[in-house]
């Protein structure tokens, strides 16, 4: 067999893989988590953070994900995750919900004659 032939093939070969292993990871999604409240004297976003970084493996891994933290109404957060990431997120003993994130618009500003 010709060496360029093989050299091809192996080429072939390795985009493939990667192409499969990048679509059985699926692409990346915003979601709410929302979780249990910090524990008195724990900075909430200290906390929320460490529940990412336990279910992404690393502190520098959460913080990528991270978008924003919610502490007043709610306690969570909304992250950027891939489905496996999003799978052990739910796993996580301190998160009640997972939703993924939305935006809505009103159909009328109009409400009972009032602008």
């Amino acid at each position: 067999m010709n060496p360029w032939t093989v050299i091809s093939l192996v080429v072939v070969l390795a985009v493939a893989m990667a192409t499969a292993t990048a679509a059985a990871e699926g692409p990346a999604a915003n979601y709410l988590v929302f979780v249990d409240p910090p524990p008195s004297g724990v900075v909430g976003t200290t906390y929320q953070l460490g529940i990412l970084t336990a279910a992404l493996g690393s502190e520098e891994k959460a913080k990528g994900a991270i978008l924003y933290n919610y502490k007043n109404v709610v306690s969570g957060f909304s992250a950027r995750l891939t489905p496996a990431e999003l799978e052990a997120v739910k796993k996580q003993p301190q998160v009640n919900r997972v939703l993924p994130s939305a935006t809505l618009s009103l159909m009328s500003s109009n409400f009972d004659g009032i602008n």
